[in-house]
């Protein structure tokens, strides 16, 4: 894989074979970071279950003590006092049926969060199908089925975000930009990972954290020490 010239001069500083403290990682994060524009830093965790069971599935919500640097488009699915107390916590969309119609006809997109009250969703049920396979369907667990909307769009305002595994047991989320600096990284690291070792299923077997790493949007990937985490 061809890689430019800015990456491979940021990789030449990383030891790959190293499993940094997080404090290191962070800082080299920063460091390492080749674009002129201000990437985001993700956080990629491998994890000792297995998602195809039921009861070894890893997901939740966490507000980053930082935030991540960016500011999520929230639609919310609600009605009457509910949705006007949406409008009022600063949901950028908010509607009933006239919403799932214009992702229907139109597959629009344009929003990073889908909020629900519990009694919307048999409507928003309908776009399953739509907003499933982008991670945009509310959930329960991730906080994003609940009466109270207007306290979930101040909280995802806020720089919450939602972790979750994939197929291949890996959870993939934001911490932030390189420009909040290493302390605010690893603080949000910290707290993310300390809400990913909480939610360890009593299912799990052995090691929970298999490896994790942190990388910038162009960067390279460095290593955190996980055993020092658990």
């Amino acid at each position: 894989m061809f890689r430019g010239k800015k990456y491979t001069d940021s990789a030449k500083q990383i030891d790959k074979s190293m499993l940094y403290d997080t404090a290191d990682a962070m800082a080299l994060v920063v460091k390492t970071a080749p674009a002129k524009f201000d990437e985001t830093v993700e956080l990629h965790v491998k994890l000792g279950v297995d998602s195809r069971h039921a009861d070894q599935q890893v997901r939740g919500a966490i507000v980053l003590p930082h935030g991540t640097g960016k500011t999520q488009r929230v639609l919310v699915f609600a009605k009457g006092d509910k949705a006007e107390a949406a409008k009022a916590a600063g949901a950028d969309f908010v509607g009933e049926m006239d919403m799932v119609q214009k992702i229907q006809s139109e597959n629009w997109f344009d929003y990073d969060v889908v909020v629900a009250t519990p009694d919307m969703m048999g409507v928003v049920g309908r776009l399953g199908k739509l907003l499933g396979p982008k991670g945009l369907m509310p959930s329960p667990k991730a906080g994003t089925v609940t009466p109270d909307v207007a306290k979930a769009v101040t909280e995802i305002k806020a720089g919450k975000v939602e972790y979750r595994l994939d197929k291949t047991n890996i959870i993939h989320c934001p911490i932030g930009k390189v420009s909040f600096g290493p302390e605010k990284l690893a603080e949000n690291f910290n707290a993310l990972m300390g809400a990913i070792i909480k939610a360890k299923p009593a299912a799990a077997k052995g090691q929970y954290i298999k490896s994790c790493v942190v990388a910038s949007t162009m960067g390279p990937g460095v290593k955190v020490n996980g055993a020092k985490l658990v």
